[in-house]
Protein backbone atom coordinates (compact mmCIF):
# COMPACT_ATOMS: atom_id res chain seq x y z
CA UNK A 1 0.00 0.00 0.00
CA UNK A 2 2.60 2.27 0.52
CA UNK A 3 4.23 2.21 -2.76
CA UNK A 4 1.07 2.94 -4.54
CA UNK A 5 0.34 6.21 -2.07
CA UNK A 6 4.34 6.90 -3.71
CA UNK A 7 3.20 6.66 -6.74
CA UNK A 8 1.71 9.08 -8.26
CA UNK A 9 -0.10 7.61 -11.82
CA UNK A 10 -1.41 4.82 -9.14
CA UNK A 11 -2.99 7.76 -7.19
CA UNK A 12 -4.39 9.58 -9.59
CA UNK A 13 -6.26 6.79 -11.39
CA UNK A 14 -7.94 6.16 -8.41
CA UNK A 15 -9.27 9.96 -8.52
CA UNK A 16 -11.18 11.27 -11.16
CA UNK A 17 -11.04 14.92 -13.52
CA UNK A 18 -13.42 16.91 -11.39
CA UNK A 19 -11.42 16.27 -8.46
CA UNK A 20 -8.66 17.27 -9.97
CA UNK A 21 -9.93 20.11 -11.52
CA UNK A 22 -11.30 21.31 -7.97
CA UNK A 23 -7.97 20.80 -6.25
CA UNK A 24 -5.70 22.91 -8.93
CA UNK A 25 -8.67 25.42 -8.34
CA UNK A 26 -7.72 24.78 -5.05
CA UNK A 27 -4.46 25.97 -5.29
CA UNK A 28 -4.70 28.27 -7.63
CA UNK A 29 -3.04 26.50 -10.59
CA UNK A 30 -5.42 27.86 -13.51
CA UNK A 31 -6.54 27.18 -16.95
CA UNK A 32 -5.45 23.39 -16.78
CA UNK A 33 -8.71 21.46 -17.69
CA UNK A 34 -9.02 21.24 -21.39
CA UNK A 35 -12.75 20.50 -22.21
CA UNK A 36 -14.65 19.43 -25.26
CA UNK A 37 -12.15 16.44 -25.66
CA UNK A 38 -14.36 14.04 -26.20
CA UNK A 39 -14.19 9.67 -24.67
CA UNK A 40 -14.52 8.34 -28.26
CA UNK A 41 -13.43 4.65 -27.66
CA UNK A 42 -13.85 2.66 -24.38
CA UNK A 43 -15.53 4.40 -21.18
CA UNK A 44 -12.23 4.20 -19.31
CA UNK A 45 -11.03 6.78 -17.57
CA UNK A 46 -7.47 7.27 -18.43
CA UNK A 47 -4.14 8.78 -15.91
CA UNK A 48 -0.71 8.59 -16.76
CA UNK A 49 2.89 10.52 -17.37
CA UNK A 50 2.85 12.59 -20.21
CA UNK A 51 4.49 11.96 -23.90
CA UNK A 52 4.04 14.58 -26.20
CA UNK A 53 3.32 14.78 -30.00
CA UNK A 54 3.02 18.09 -32.12
CA UNK A 55 1.44 18.13 -35.83
CA UNK A 56 1.88 20.48 -38.41
CA UNK A 57 0.58 21.18 -42.26
CA UNK A 58 2.31 18.66 -44.40
CA UNK A 59 4.18 21.64 -46.17
CA UNK A 60 5.51 23.47 -42.59
CA UNK A 61 7.17 20.05 -41.73
CA UNK A 62 10.80 20.44 -40.79
CA UNK A 63 13.50 19.13 -43.61
CA UNK A 64 14.69 16.05 -42.66
CA UNK A 65 19.05 15.16 -43.43
CA UNK A 66 19.21 13.73 -46.48
CA UNK A 67 19.62 9.56 -46.61
CA UNK A 68 17.22 10.08 -43.46
CA UNK A 69 14.44 7.68 -44.34
CA UNK A 70 10.75 8.68 -43.63
CA UNK A 71 9.06 8.24 -40.64
CA UNK A 72 5.02 7.94 -39.91
CA UNK A 73 3.89 10.01 -37.32
CA UNK A 74 3.25 9.07 -33.94
CA UNK A 75 6.05 6.27 -34.40
CA UNK A 76 8.54 8.22 -32.49
CA UNK A 77 6.16 9.29 -29.37
CA UNK A 78 4.95 5.33 -29.29
CA UNK A 79 8.79 4.36 -28.79
CA UNK A 80 9.77 6.60 -26.48
CA UNK A 81 6.55 5.55 -24.43
CA UNK A 82 6.79 3.68 -21.25
CA UNK A 83 3.67 1.25 -19.78
CA UNK A 84 1.13 3.34 -18.39
CA UNK A 85 2.42 6.86 -20.26
CA UNK A 86 -0.49 8.92 -22.23
CA UNK A 87 0.49 9.96 -25.40
CA UNK A 88 -1.01 13.91 -26.04
CA UNK A 89 -0.85 14.84 -29.88
CA UNK A 90 -1.56 18.82 -30.83
CA UNK A 91 -3.55 18.84 -34.02
CA UNK A 92 -4.34 22.39 -34.47
CA UNK A 93 -3.54 22.92 -38.06
CA UNK A 94 -7.34 23.44 -39.10
CA UNK A 95 -6.91 20.97 -41.63
CA UNK A 96 -9.42 17.93 -41.30
CA UNK A 97 -6.54 15.09 -41.21
CA UNK A 98 -6.50 12.60 -39.02
CA UNK A 99 -3.65 12.58 -36.10
CA UNK A 100 -3.74 8.83 -35.07
CA UNK A 101 -5.28 5.62 -36.40
CA UNK A 102 -5.83 2.30 -36.48
CA UNK A 103 -1.91 0.87 -37.03
CA UNK A 104 -1.32 3.73 -34.54
CA UNK A 105 -4.09 2.59 -31.87
CA UNK A 106 -2.63 -1.44 -32.14
CA UNK A 107 1.43 0.08 -31.96
CA UNK A 108 0.45 2.36 -28.56
CA UNK A 109 -1.91 -1.16 -27.06
CA UNK A 110 0.80 -3.70 -27.50
CA UNK A 111 3.64 -1.20 -25.75
CA UNK A 112 1.31 -0.65 -22.69
CA UNK A 113 0.08 2.61 -23.15
CA UNK A 114 -2.81 3.87 -21.59
CA UNK A 115 -4.76 5.89 -24.13
CA UNK A 116 -4.01 8.98 -26.35
CA UNK A 117 -5.66 12.21 -25.78
CA UNK A 118 -6.18 14.72 -28.94
CA UNK A 119 -6.91 18.11 -29.35
CA UNK A 120 -7.34 17.43 -33.14
CA UNK A 121 -9.17 14.78 -35.28
CA UNK A 122 -8.79 10.72 -34.93
CA UNK A 123 -9.74 8.27 -37.93
CA UNK A 124 -10.18 4.76 -37.58
CA UNK A 125 -12.02 4.61 -34.19
CA UNK A 126 -14.02 1.26 -34.59
CA UNK A 127 -10.42 -0.21 -34.38
CA UNK A 128 -9.57 1.36 -31.30
CA UNK A 129 -12.93 0.25 -29.52
CA UNK A 130 -12.02 -3.46 -31.02
CA UNK A 131 -8.60 -3.32 -29.40
CA UNK A 132 -10.16 -1.71 -26.83
CA UNK A 133 -7.86 1.05 -26.33
CA UNK A 134 -8.87 4.86 -25.11
CA UNK A 135 -8.66 7.85 -27.20
CA UNK A 136 -10.34 11.26 -26.19
CA UNK A 137 -10.56 13.84 -28.96
CA UNK A 138 -12.07 16.89 -30.35
CA UNK A 139 -13.28 15.32 -33.42
CA UNK A 140 -13.33 12.25 -35.99
CA UNK A 141 -12.53 12.03 -39.77
CA UNK A 142 -11.87 9.27 -42.19
CA UNK A 143 -8.98 11.49 -44.08
CA UNK A 144 -5.73 10.22 -43.47
CA UNK A 145 -2.56 12.39 -42.42
CA UNK A 146 -0.71 11.63 -45.41
CA UNK A 147 -0.22 15.12 -47.66
CA UNK A 148 -2.22 16.72 -45.32
CA UNK A 149 -0.57 16.82 -41.71
CA UNK A 150 3.38 15.35 -40.56
CA UNK A 151 4.78 15.60 -36.76
CA UNK A 152 6.93 18.62 -35.93
CA UNK A 153 8.27 17.22 -32.95
CA UNK A 154 7.82 14.51 -30.12
CA UNK A 155 8.36 15.42 -26.48
CA UNK A 156 8.31 18.94 -26.81
CA UNK A 157 5.85 21.28 -25.25
CA UNK A 158 2.28 21.13 -26.47
CA UNK A 159 -0.71 23.22 -26.77
CA UNK A 160 -4.27 21.33 -25.39
CA UNK A 161 -6.93 23.33 -25.40
CA UNK A 162 -5.38 26.73 -23.49
CA UNK A 163 -3.43 24.46 -21.44
CA UNK A 164 0.40 24.41 -22.22
CA UNK A 165 1.56 20.53 -21.51
CA UNK A 166 5.53 19.63 -20.98
CA UNK A 167 6.34 15.53 -22.12
CA UNK A 168 6.16 14.42 -17.87
CA UNK A 169 3.39 16.28 -16.66
CA UNK A 170 0.49 14.19 -15.73
CA UNK A 171 -2.74 13.77 -17.25
CA UNK A 172 -6.27 12.47 -16.12
CA UNK A 173 -8.86 12.07 -18.77
CA UNK A 174 -12.41 10.68 -18.34
CA UNK A 175 -15.94 12.12 -19.66
CA UNK A 176 -16.34 15.40 -17.94
CA UNK A 177 -13.02 16.81 -19.70
CA UNK A 178 -8.30 16.38 -19.22
CA UNK A 179 -6.69 18.23 -16.18
CA UNK A 180 -3.13 18.24 -16.90
CA UNK A 181 -0.62 18.25 -13.36
CA UNK A 182 2.83 19.80 -14.10
CA UNK A 183 5.14 17.25 -12.87
CA UNK A 184 6.70 19.41 -9.96
CA UNK A 185 3.11 20.13 -8.64
CA UNK A 186 1.61 16.48 -8.71
CA UNK A 187 2.02 15.59 -5.16
CA UNK A 188 0.32 18.94 -3.70
CA UNK A 189 -2.64 18.50 -6.20
CA UNK A 190 -3.17 14.72 -5.37
CA UNK A 191 -3.05 15.10 -2.10
CA UNK A 192 -5.82 17.81 -2.26
CA UNK A 193 -7.65 16.15 -5.10
CA UNK A 194 -7.50 12.88 -2.48
CA UNK A 195 -8.82 15.27 0.68
CA UNK A 196 -11.81 16.59 -1.80
CA UNK A 197 -13.01 13.36 -2.90
CA UNK A 198 -13.12 12.13 0.43
CA UNK A 199 -15.20 15.11 1.49
CA UNK A 200 -17.65 14.46 -0.93
CA UNK A 201 -17.48 10.69 -0.40
CA UNK A 202 -18.74 11.82 2.85
CA UNK A 203 -21.42 13.92 1.57
CA UNK A 204 -22.84 11.27 -0.61
CA UNK A 205 -22.55 8.77 2.69
CA UNK A 206 -24.83 11.69 4.79
CA UNK A 207 -26.98 11.76 1.93
CA UNK A 208 -28.11 8.19 1.29
CA UNK A 209 -28.18 8.19 5.61
CA UNK A 210 -31.09 10.57 4.81
CA UNK A 211 -29.62 14.10 5.45
CA UNK A 212 -31.05 16.92 3.66
CA UNK A 213 -29.58 17.87 0.57
CA UNK A 214 -29.17 21.54 1.55
CA UNK A 215 -27.81 20.71 4.67
CA UNK A 216 -25.18 18.16 2.71
CA UNK A 217 -24.51 21.30 0.34
CA UNK A 218 -24.42 24.10 2.66
CA UNK A 219 -21.13 25.94 3.53
CA UNK A 220 -18.92 22.97 3.84
CA UNK A 221 -19.61 22.05 -0.06
CA UNK A 222 -19.53 25.86 -0.95
CA UNK A 223 -16.16 26.56 0.99
CA UNK A 224 -14.59 23.56 0.08
CA UNK A 225 -12.03 24.91 -2.18
CA UNK A 226 -11.13 27.76 -0.27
Amino acid sequence: MKADMDDPVKRLNRLDCCAVSDAMDKLGLRTRVASGLEQRATQRRIAGRVVTLRLVPADQAPALPAGTPPRHLGTTAIELAQAGDVIVVEQRTGIDAGCWGGILTLGAKLRGVAGVVADGPVRDIDEARAYDFPIYCRSLTARTARGRVAEAFTNQPVTIGEVSVQPGDYVIADASGAAFIPAADVERVLDAAEAIAAREAAMAKALLAGTPISTVMGADYEHMLR
